[in-house]
């Protein structure tokens, strides 16, 4: 019996979480579901350009499980994308994180952390140590 699924730390909220080719009838699609924490685990590599190890370390899994969700995201938007259904973002064993704002002085570059990573020690985008903790309100 496989040991129970590790709570994976998202640091986003999805606002948009259905998706469909334009013009067909939801009813006549396909449907493939994408859980929270695969979209996170594309997110994390796909948009931010994170390295599969920090981004592990910061969804609080370890870099092999990481790569499998990774894996398994991909496939599933691929699928979707060539065979034209649609797709619903839901469910996954996920806590949400509350994130802190960075600001690259060099470069202009904006990203997010979650609190309890540390603090990095350079921008991702141009690698400066020139940036700065932005204030939310």
């Amino acid at each position: 019996m496989p040991p129970p699924k590790q709570c994976r730390r998202v640091g986003m909220s999805v606002d948009c979480t259905y998706f469909k080719p334009a013009g067909v009838p939801t009813r006549s699609l396909e449907e493939v579901v994408l859980a929270i924490d695969e979209l996170e685990a594309m997110r994390l590599v796909d948009v931010n350009g994170l390295y599969h190890d920090k981004a592990a370390e910061q969804m609080g899994v370890s870099r092999r499980t990481f790569g499998r969700i990774l894996d398994t995201a991909r496939k599933k938007v691929a699928r979707v994308l060539v065979e034209g259904m649609a797709l619903r973002i839901e469910g996954g064993h996920i806590e949400i994180v509350k994130q802190r704002t960075f600001a690259c002085s060099e470069c202009r570059h904006i990203w997010n952390l979650p609190f309890g990573t540390g603090r990095p020690k350079s921008c991702p985008a141009c690698d400066s140590k020139r940036f700065r903790r932005e204030v939310t309100t």
